[in-house]
């Protein structure tokens, strides 16, 4: 495997297909290709689903397994987490099938919008993105000021 980061930007629209197939933007399969590895593991989380390519998300494993250990609430996370995930793996045409249980989870029925968060990328309902994520004044106040401790604003 090579030692690639796969850097998982921008946003896209999407249609599911009548079989649960989800269209993956090109960027995100180009990001996957370069790391050698086009397997995704997709987990319910909250609103949305999370899509971590392979190799991300079995540091993440290491991770939550070694501070599960010392931290015992971190057990129903990794039930929760680890549980619900499911491995999806490209198709020729670029797609991955998102299992029905999954598309249940967050209510998602056909249209998506895909966000990538840079080491994984999100899979939200359309309508609940609208909702959940729509700008305000207050979000770019709060942006700004991130942005600010970090240094990098």
């Amino acid at each position: 495997m090579k030692n690639t980061v796969c850097h998982l930007r921008g946003r896209s629209e999407h249609a599911l297909d009548a079989k649960g197939r989800l269209n993956i933007a090109t960027r995100f399969r180009d990001a996957l290709r370069r790391q050698a590895d086009e397997r995704l593991m997709v987990t319910p989380w909250h609103k949305c689903l999370r899509a971590y390519p392979l190799p991300h998300w079995e540091e993440l494993e290491m991770t939550l397994l070694a501070q599960g250990q010392k931290r015992p609430e971190t057990v129903k996370l990794i039930r929760y987490m680890i549980g619900g995930a499911v491995e999806c793996t490209l198709d020729k045409q670029g797609r991955i099938q998102l299992p029905v249980g999954l598309r249940d989870d967050i209510g998602v029925t056909k249209d998506v919008v895909v966000n990538g968060m840079i080491t994984y990328f999100e899979i939200w309902d359309k309508g609940v993105w609208e909702v959940e994520n729509k700008p305000s004044a207050e979000n770019f106040q709060n942006f700004e000021q991130v942005l600010l401790e970090m240094g990098l604003f």
